[in-house]
């Protein structure tokens, strides 16, 4: 049996497979804390308290002395600092945070081409910028910095003590030079980090350290076993769904959102803010655009309104189409097609009798609308593909899946079990590394348990146009005072 570790954003999840059919599952919740106004954090111990909780769950199904191998999958961009004894010198700053908005400017104008590079334009989102706003802002805390890891690969220290990551995690640093899946030194040196931190890069199935006796003490896991590098969660979504193949897709729906696309070469396009980062896999690549909000607006408005996310959308469906109104859904800026770290969301066109169901609706119709905007950020790139799977939390409302269908035009499919994602994944790179799949068995679809055909709806397209139209009327006026 094979676990895959999934380190979200809203909670940790663990599966074990046999590399295909999922035998248990567990997942244990995280919080986000926001100390300041643009910042996202949390603690490494939280992270690791959850995987323990997870493990304990998953060992009151099934003893966990019949796991063989343990594949990693996590949030990607995130700064987990580690002083020279590998201690941990602050909270860790997630991908949702902007306070390094100041510093991407800063790294764009000292490396025009980093584009290029990196395969994606700088945003506060990633790695790079954090460490110059860390130097900027926290000089102490940057004097004593000696390594530096990713959610994922901190948690990987905890388990086998090894400091590494894998490519596809990598890639969401900017540290990488893409084309060459190698650090590229000019670019730490650009924003502020000594490239003698950077963990050693590894493919996503290679083994790259061994559960020791002190975490095996803490989890229950029987010590030695192999942990494979695994990847970061659109990689590791990616390979649960046999994407590792030229011309594959998926759109992915957690509490980010995430529109993927499969290749066999590296082709940057910076200008749309669409990422060409290195796949898990060698030789590899994906395209892939990135909504910052993804599904997290429905359990945004689930909390605002004293439900849960389920009623969020049952509402939605009983709302009247007509009497709609507009929402944008930038709770945190947003990335892929904008690359706009100030908008945030709001509505539009409320009534008098503008009631609960027409918020729900809204609030999914902007989830719906921010995929119909990255698919048209890819051009025709993504014309020649026969569907897009799904997967996620939100991939469970069917309602949900058609409104995406019909707002982007793309045929979407669910497999069963598609909410398991990344953290099978993860588990399936296990299996490979250990050699109970090959590299082309990675490439293996699941069957498709759900089709969602799109639909032409007049409604919704002009509804559609009105979204983008309030984006660029309300853009200047987010933007910070000169």
């Amino acid at each position: 049996m094979f676990l895959g570790i999934d380190i979200g954003t809203s909670a940790v999840k663990v599966i074990c497979t046999d590399g295909t059919a999922i035998h248990a599952t567990a997942t244990a919740d995280l919080t986000v804390q926001s100390p300041h106004q643009g910042w996202s954090e949390q603690t490494t111990d939280a992270w690791w308290m959850a995987t323990r909780a997870a493990l304990a769950e998953i060992a009151e199904t099934m003893p966990l002395s019949g796991v063989t191998g343990i594949g990693l999958s996590g949030q990607m961009h995130g700064a987990v600092l580690l002083d020279s004894a590998r201690e941990v010198l602050r909270p860790a700053i997630l991908w949702n945070d902007s306070r390094s908005t100041e510093d991407c400017a800063r790294l764009q104008a000292a490396l025009p081409e980093i584009g290029t590079i990196a395969g994606v334009l700088p945003l506060p989102g990633f790695t790079a910028p954090k460490l110059m706003w860390v130097s900027r802002e926290e000089p102490d805390v940057h004097a004593r910095i000696a390594h530096i890891l990713l959610p994922k690969d901190y948690i990987g220290l905890r388990l086998h003590g090894e400091l590494a990551t894998d490519r596809s995690d990598a890639a969401g640093t900017l540290w990488l030079d893409q084309a060459t899946r190698d650090w590229s030194h000019v670019v730490a040196e650009a924003s502020d980090t000594d490239p003698g931190w950077l963990p050693r890069l590894a493919d996503g199935h290679e083994v790259v350290g061994q559960v020791t006796a002190a975490a095996a003490a803490e989890t229950g896991l029987p010590a030695g076993i192999p942990v494979v590098a695994g990847g970061g969660d659109a990689a590791t979504g990616a390979v649960s769904l046999g994407a590792t193949e030229p011309g594959r897709g998926f759109i992915s729906l957690g509490t980010s959102g995430q529109l993927f696309v499969a290749g066999d070469a590296y082709h940057p396009n910076p200008a749309k803010y669409v990422h060409a980062f290195a796949h898990t896999v060698p030789g590899r690549w994906y395209q892939m655009a990135a909504m910052l909000n993804g599904a997290r607006p429905i359990a945004w408005l689930a909390g605002q309104l004293g439900i849960s996310a389920g009623d969020v959308v049952a509402l939605a469906e009983s709302a009247d189409p007509a009497r709609v109104p507009t929402f944008l859904p930038y709770l945190t800026g947003e990335r892929s097609p904008h690359g706009d770290p100030h908008i945030r969301a709001g509505f539009f066109g409320l009534e008098d009798s503008t009631d609960r169901a027409a918020l729900c609706r809204a609030v999914l119709e902007a989830v719906a609308f921010t995929f119909a905007d990255a698919v048209e950020s890819f051009g025709d790139t993504i014309a020649d593909l026969p569907h897009l799977a799904a997967i996620g939390g939100g991939s469970k409302s069917p309602f949900l899946l058609q409104l995406i269908a019909n707002a982007t035009g793309q045929r979407i499919g669910r497999t069963a079990g598609s909410d398991a994602g990344p953290a099978m994944g993860a588990a399936r790179l296990a299996a490979c590394g250990l050699g109970a799949l090959s590299l082309s068995d990675l490439g293996q679809q699941p069957d498709v348990a759900d089709w969602f055909e799109p639909a032409p709806v007049h409604d919704l397209s002009d509804r559609l146009q009105t979204y983008r139209a309030l984006y660029i009327a309300l853009k200047p006026l987010s933007q910070p005072s000169k």
